[in-house]
């Protein structure tokens, strides 16, 4: 298939899937105002509808592996594009991520995010921002659930080296859970600007569970190494050398 064919292709897809953003958005808004379930079903059907779409309208598969967590417990994620949000979301019972403040202004985003229990948090000075995200976070501990956090901030293109911020280890701190590291490949297929979708299959996989209770520099150490290993993996099972990038 060609470069063309493959461009048109994709931007249809990313029309679609911001117009049925707003389609659910708008279906589900009465449910999702008067409960927190109704907000949940339509994350997740949205989740399915582009994950599904992706997979005819692009010939982009997304595939699970690993054992996704039900209970409660932290899942600390690589982080490559908006396609890894939906994949860990779809998979998990009842998630809910700490996310940038910003995305509250987001149409329908924002909204939803507050509606299932995200917590937003503010770029900044690092103190006061890891204070304010544990703060936020006790004050909605009740909730049940999956707590979703991108240990390196944001999203980082295939290749690209950014450290693991400390903010991860202080909420598996509080929590006191276990913290189920994810790796991911989907970069590779969608990046993080531009239009185009590259056919293949996306993975997101979710790695063996992290203790309670570990020390920090254990608990960092062995988190970056798992979650970048096995990421890197997965870029070159798709045919891209995170070391030599490309």
């Amino acid at each position: 298939m060609s470069y063309a064919i493959q461009w048109v292709r994709s931007l249809v897809f990313n029309t679609q899937m911001y117009v049925a953003l707003l389609v659910i958005g708008v279906l589900f808004f009465p449910w999702a105002l008067v409960s927190r379930t109704g907000a949940l079903m339509a994350c997740k059907s949205y989740c399915v509808w582009v994950c599904w779409t992706a997979g005819w309208m692009v010939n982009l598969k997304t595939e699970v592996r690993g054992t996704p967590p039900e209970g409660a417990v932290m899942i600390a994620a690589k982080h490559q594009s908006f396609l890894d949000i939906l994949m860990i979301f779809k998979a998990v019972p009842a998630g809910r991520f700490i996310m940038k403040r910003e995305l509250l202004w987001a149409p329908v985003v924002g909204q939803y995010g507050l509606r299932i229990g995200c917590v937003p948090v503010n770029r900044g000075k690092r103190g006061a921002a890891i204070k304010k995200m544990l703060a936020d976070v006790a004050s909605g501990a009740q909730r049940p659930g999956q707590l979703i956090i991108y240990s390196q901030g944001t999203r980082v293109a295939p290749g690209a080296k950014k450290p693991y911020k400390p903010g991860t280890f202080a909420l598996y701190r509080q929590l006191g859970q276990t913290c189920v590291p994810v790796a991911t490949n989907v970069g590779v297929f969608w990046p993080r600007h531009g239009v185009y979708r590259k056919p293949g299959t996306a993975v997101v996989e979710f790695l063996e569970p992290i203790a309670a209770g570990c020390e920090q520099d254990d608990f960092m150490t062995r988190l970056e190494r798992e979650v970048e290993s096995r990421s890197n993996a997965l870029m070159r099972e798709a045919g891209f050398d995170p070391d030599g990038q490309g």
